[in-house]
């Protein structure tokens, strides 16, 4: 995770945007048996590698972000905007998009 920490010093999300790099899909089944690359399901967890300073409601309040960097969050299948950097992939997603946070 260090080359992700690397490069989450130099991207800043702006806003309510979260940056979070997928975990990695399973190669293979509980049985031992390799699985293909294109029947891989996408990961759905992830860990939050940025976050921006929140947003602001209607009335002027700042909203501050509920999840922090290093928390494992739960993702929906499709959305976010795919970035690659040095070899790395991340997400970029908007808190109200993150489906969960999950606890240790």
């Amino acid at each position: 995770m260090s080359g992700a920490a690397s490069i989450a010093r130099r991207i800043v999300p702006l806003f309510d945007r979260v940056l979070v790099q997928r975990m990695a899909a399973e190669t293979r089944s509980k049985g031992g048996i390799l699985i293909p690359e294109k029947a891989r399901a996408k990961g759905m967890e992830a860990t939050v590698v940025a976050v921006g300073p929140g947003y602001r409601n209607e009335t002027g309040n700042h909203v501050p972000m509920s999840v922090q960097v290093g928390d494992k969050v739960l993702l929906p299948e499709f959305g976010g905007n795919k970035l690659e950097m040095e070899g790395n992939e991340f997400h970029m997603f908007r808190e109200t998009d993150i489906v969960a946070k999950m606890n240790n």
